[in-house]
């Protein structure tokens, strides 16, 4: 877009100027802006608007400019010298682009000096060209010339013009009117022209056509060749022709934004239009290949079966994934149909890519040649996925399903517990006993209906968002209190009390005190529960989560970790002693005084949990003693089935909330010192773990040894991670969960103790189970961290 005048511009608004405002008196002298002044010329029957911009233009005006309120000291100074006075003469100096005129005569001369090139300047001088005022001071060092107030200005220093050197350049531009005889007047005299520019305006409707849109673009004082296709505007004078461009240019330049920006959301529009089809497109093309697949996957299940066995087996032998490879290689070279099916492992992500194929649809015409792009991760649960869109998309052509594919079949080596609680929070606790929690407030609803039975214990925390935590008590025994002070740890960390960074308490109850019936008139919303009966309130817990991983091992190897969990009683333990259940502290502090438990709880706490940990030790091995040795007094049992030397005795009744100082043990208990040492050797392993359960073959110790089948990373309080292999701290912090799950990880993998297995199975967990468990975000805290942060 043209912007300024040029040389040819300024020869032809200057021949119209002279030929209309010579012998006219100024008016008055206003300022637009600090570059742009008017000048209001009058005769007794006519009226003229001169308009100057400081390095842009000249030229008559009749549109109203808006008018600065105050004048500035410009315009002030051109009123006193210029006002009343005629306009003698207006003329280039030279060649440049420099305008002088000349308001008055003789030596009551005055001359406004216009330069319109570069930044450009306005300049009021007398009639000896002594500048009076001047827009903007600068200094010429090429010419050694100060342009400032009492300076001269060099009207000398003009390039002088060449004869004729306008007319023939005019002349050689205007080629479609070289037929006419253009002499030096005549080409003065022509006429003025706006070029336009047409952009096309969208339609956002289907049926509305599309809309012109002209804009200006240049103006000319003739219609040069070059613009002969383009539109244009013919006015009568030049001088009019440029009036109507910069009248009208603002205008037209917020109209071209609006029409630009306009543009630019219908074609974005038009992108997201075609990006949702292509979307369409390729989600029907992956549907249709994904049915396929699996329909593939149910015809040849055996084979699949037969394969994930073969590469399972493998895996849990630690058998080199090279090596798992050549035995492949080798059993595909003798013909065996499992091995030649396996085209590919991809054992870093769990599947084994297979060639399947329809074996009721073979021809002598199928072909072998495999398209490697159909190959995708899915297996048989994954094909239905978009089955949901099936009704938006159109049908497209099926591939064929005699042709075989290759199929990507998951090995499923990740969390397989076949446990109820894997959806839910779960931690296994320093004693061996599983605590679930709710992720939410539907989860916490299942958890108390379905999953809170006899014997167990609920755990929560007066904290909006504080998950509702089960201890699972499948034999009744009394709770240890350091599994309940995890379990307390669990109810708060998954809590407000997190990001809050508050230490508070948790608190625990039976399972009989929890009940969804509500007093009458109220309402319990999902997730919560009345609760009826005194509350267990639990020592403060710091806000301090672990991350680690549990490692499953054969059933060849659980024998190493029987014992890892299991109830520790030491007098040096003082974390233990301070986890003591509030009902036992208060009901001790009513028979002692207050004021001895709170100031030195330690010899009494430390006697009365020896105690009663004794006297249970001694009860089980009670009860084994007369388990085993039924078949040696069948004989002596009386009518009523008890033995005649054995005397009458009751079943203890189980404590309500810990030990009790009062119990006593009973007289027929034998002591510690007439059990075998067989038993004895039983004992010392968890009291209510008699037999092999699933937590026996999950470990944080693996063995060098160990068949390690695979990895369950896992969240819990920290205090259940003191000797666990890996491991690192959590507090509340500002790292989001997956970027502190890949930080933990990084650790685990750069740890010297690492072997090539546990490395193959830490990478073999999802992104997604590794961060699920985190309560939020976190500080990761480990030894050596740092370190690995920088390597």
């Amino acid at each position: 877009m043209k912007t300024r005048f040029s040389t040819i511009d300024l020869r032809a608004v200057l021949a119209e100027l002279n030929a209309s405002l010579i012998g006219m008196r100024v008016n008055n002298v206003y300022d637009v802006d600090n570059k742009t002044y008017l000048i209001r010329l009058q005769k007794p029957d006519f009226k003229a608007t001169l308009l100057l911009e400081s390095g842009i233009r000249i030229h008559t005006t009749e549109f109203e400019w808006p008018k600065n309120m105050m004048p500035s000291s410009f315009a002030m100074k051109c009123r006193k010298h210029l006002k009343s006075r005629r306009l003698v003469s207006a003329k280039q100096l030279g060649v440049d682009r420099i305008v002088d005129f000349q308001f008055g005569s003789d030596e009551a001369a005055y001359h406004l000096i216009i330069e319109l090139y570069d930044r450009g300047n306005i300049v009021l001088t007398d009639y000896e060209y002594l500048i009076l005022n001047i827009l903007r001071f600068r200094t010429d060092e090429s010419d050694d010339v100060k342009f400032a107030v009492r300076e001269r200005y060099p009207v000398d220093h003009a390039r002088a013009a060449e004869p004729f050197s306008f007319h023939n350049v005019l002349e050689g531009k205007i080629g479609h009117r070289s037929e006419c005889e253009l002499s030096h007047k005549k080409i003065l005299c022509l006429l003025g022209y706006i070029i336009q520019k047409r952009e096309i305006k969208p339609s956002l409707e289907v049926d509305k056509p599309t809309e012109d849109i002209f804009t200006y673009e240049e103006f000319h004082p003739f219609l040069f060749s070059q613009h002969s296709q383009c539109p244009y505007i013919e006015f009568e004078s030049f001088d009019k022709a440029v009036d109507e461009f910069y009248s009208k240019i603002e205008g037209q330049k917020i109209d071209l934004k609006a029409l630009q920006q306009e543009k630019q959301a219908l074609k974005k529009l038009d992108n997201v239009r075609k990006d949702h089809e292509n979307r369409l497109e390729a989600l029907q093309q992956a549907q249709e290949i994904d049915k396929l697949k699996g329909e593939l996957i149910e015809m040849n299940l055996q084979i699949v079966d037969r394969a994930i066995q073969v590469v399972r087996s493998a895996l849990a032998n630690q058998i080199d994934w090279t090596e798992i490879g050549l035995i492949v290689k080798e059993a595909q070279a003798q013909g065996d149909p499992v091995a030649n099916a396996i085209k590919e492992l991809k054992l870093q992500t769990n599947h084994v890519t297979m060639l399947l194929r329809n074996p009721y649809l073979l021809s002598e015409e199928e072909d072998d040649d495999v398209d490697g792009d159909l190959s995708v991760e899915k297996n048989e649960t994954e094909a239905p996925k978009g089955r949901k869109k099936k009704q938006k998309n159109k049908q497209l052509q099926k591939p064929q399903k005699n042709r075989p594919l290759l199929v990507d079949v998951d090995l499923m080596l990740n969390l397989s517990m076949n446990c109820r609680f894997e959806k839910f929070l779960w931690f296994i606790s320093s004693e061996n006993y599983l605590i679930i929690g709710g992720r939410d407030q539907q989860q916490n609803e299942i958890i108390v209906k379905r999953y809170l039975t006899t014997g167990d214990i609920y755990v929560h925390a007066d904290l909006h968002g504080a998950t509702s935590c089960v201890i699972k008590n499948p034999t009744g025994e009394p709770i240890p209190p350091r599994t309940l002070t995890e379990a307390g740890t669990m109810a708060l960390c998954y809590s407000a009390a997190w990001d809050a960074r508050v230490i508070t308490s948790a608190w625990w109850v039976y399972h009989h005190q929890v009940s969804k019936t509500a007093p009458t008139g109220e309402y319990l919303t999902t997730g919560s529960f009345m609760i009826r009966g005194k509350k267990n309130f639990l020592p403060p817990s710091y806000l301090m989560m672990g991350f680690s991983f549990l490692f499953k091992v054969d059933e060849s190897c659980v024998w190493r970790h029987r014992g890892e969990r299991k109830v520790r009683v030491q007098d040096e333990d003082m974390e233990t002693l301070a986890s003591c259940t509030s009902e036992l502290i208060s009901e001790e502090m009513d028979q002692l005084g207050s004021l001895q438990i709170l100031i030195n709880p330690t010899p009494f706490l430390k006697d009365y949990l020896f105690v009663r940990e004794r006297e249970r030790t001694l009860f089980y091995l009670y009860e084994l003693k007369s388990a085993g040795s039924n078949k040696e007094e069948k004989g002596k049992k009386g009518k009523k089935g008890k033995t005649k030397d054995e005397p009458v005795k009751k079943q203890p009744q189980k404590p309500r909330g810990g030990p009790r100082a009062s119990d006593s043990i009973k007289k027929e208990t034998p002591s510690l010192e007439a059990v075998s040492p067989e038993l004895q050797d039983l004992a010392a392993n968890d009291p209510h773990d008699d037999k092999e359960n699933l937590f026996d073959s999950l470990t944080g110790q693996p063995h060098p040894e160990d068949v390690l089948l695979f990895a369950i990373p896992i969240c819990a309080p920290y205090t259940t991670m003191t000797n666990y292999k890996y491991k690192v701290k959590l507090t509340p912090g500002v790292q989001k969960k997956g970027k502190a799950a890949k930080t933990a990880l990084n650790s685990f993998m750069h740890s010297k103790e690492a072997t090539a297995r546990e490395k193959d199975l830490f990478r073999s967990v999802k992104d997604t189970d590794l961060s699920r468990n985190i309560p939020g975000k976190v500080k990761v805290s480990a030894p050596n961290l740092l370190n690995v942060k920088r390597k």
